[in-house]
């Protein structure tokens, strides 16, 4: 059984920076789907940015273009994400999340089968 385990969270002020980190056991980089998603109180869990290992294409949401940028170090099996110029509306428990088979949307829950406790991030004004 996989693991995933997430650390970087924090508080910080509008404009700032925060780096999210993924550990990753029991589980090798090689294929599909690698991601963080976030959920705010009150809100659908929705994806973040996410990496299709075997054709090393990124993909993001529009609300974090340009801001963020996801990026995966394969010797230790650590997944990341550069958040700048966090904004308020950023505010949310972030979850990496992970597939072992092909297929299906980079954005959807149910894509993946592995996902990690969360960290939290808070974006203050």
């Amino acid at each position: 059984q996989a693991q995933l385990v997430e650390s970087g969270g924090g508080s910080v002020q509008a404009g700032g920076s925060l780096r999210l980190s993924c550990a990753a056991s029991r589980y090798k980089f090689n294929t599909a789907y690698i991601g963080w998603f976030r959920q705010a109180p009150g809100k659908e869990r929705e994806g973040v940015a996410a990496i299709y290992i075997s054709r090393a294409m990124a993909y993001y949401a529009d609300s974090v273009k340009g801001r963020f940028t996801i990026s995966q170090d394969n010797a230790r099996d650590t997944l990341y994400l550069d958040m700048n110029s966090l904004k308020p509306e950023d505010t949310a428990m972030y979850y990496c999340a992970a597939t072992s088979t092909v297929g299906g949307s980079w954005s959807q829950v149910g894509t993946y089968n592995y996902w990690g406790q969360g960290t939290q991030v808070t974006v203050s004004s």
